[in-house]
């Protein structure tokens, strides 16, 4: 269930990161594949989207610091420890996921955004849009997962 919330927050994050940036110009395929306009629109998002993030993590270390709850009740108490293994279950992957942004930033950079790592071919706007740190088109990610779920059951 966790997972579940966690993933919708990842969405909601993103989704107000793309707000903050919103304005006249959204990419399009009658463009220039990662037209140089194409590339500055990811690149503010990634860093908006990593700015977000990093605010959020603020709150949760603030909370750490100001000491450990001390709930007299022990159903209290498991309750507050559960929720507080969550909140840091969620920014552990939440850190995971700045790297991911810092090495989308950093393919920016290099002229290798957008394009999968595995084929070379076009990641396309559509799954860059709705997943700005794909690395691959989605048939490599597919073919990716199934040698990663066939290496598991083995």
């Amino acid at each position: 269930m966790a997972s579940i919330s966690t993933a919708i927050d990842d969405i909601d994050v993103l989704a107000k990161a793309r707000k903050s940036i919103e304005g006249d110009y959204f990419p399009s395929s009658d463009e220039d594949y990662m037209s140089a306009r194409q590339l500055e629109y990811f690149r503010a998002l990634l860093q908006e989207w990593k700015s977000s993030i990093l605010a959020a993590s603020k709150g949760t270390l603030q909370q750490l610091q100001d000491g450990p709850m001390r709930e007299p009740d022990l159903n209290d108490r498991a309750s507050s420890e559960t929720d507080w293994g969550i909140e840091l279950r969620t920014r552990d992957r939440q850190r995971k996921l700045i790297a991911k942004i810092d090495s989308a930033l950093r393919r920016i950079d290099e002229g290798e955004y957008g394009y999968c790592e595995v084929t070379g071919e076009p990641i396309g706007l559509g799954r860059l849009v709705a997943r700005p740190i794909a690395t691959m088109t989605v048939e490599a990610q597919e073919a990716h997962e199934r040698r990663e779920k066939i290496s598991r059951d083995d």
